[in-house]
């Protein structure tokens, strides 16, 4: 599996949010991440949401695409931040 993300997006991430995508990628580490398909708003994209944890045990949202580039994986980050408490719960549950 590779990651790609805008790295000014990242830099505003990390100002906004205070998460970087270097961060955010390892929440596709856990094995328990929750991933469904983001339908609030009609993207020209398929987006998803994934909640997971990272390795300092920060229960992190991310928001990202998946596709497919000469049959390997790509998972291009466009957001993260830190889980509200009915996220946290929702993972919890797994």
């Amino acid at each position: 599996m590779k990651f790609e993300w805008d790295e000014e997006k990242n830099k505003t991430n990390q100002i906004k949010y205070g998460i970087s995508f270097d961060v955010a990628r390892e929440i596709f580490d856990d094995p328990f991440t929750l991933s469904f398909l983001d339908e609030r708003f009609n993207y020209l994209e398929e987006r998803w949401i994934s909640i997971g944890q990272s390795k300092n045990d920060k229960i992190i949202v991310v928001a990202h695409l998946f596709y497919n580039e000469k049959g390997e994986e790509i998972i291009r980050i466009i957001s993260a931040r830190k889980a509200t408490q009915k996220e946290r719960k929702a993972y919890e549950k797994i």
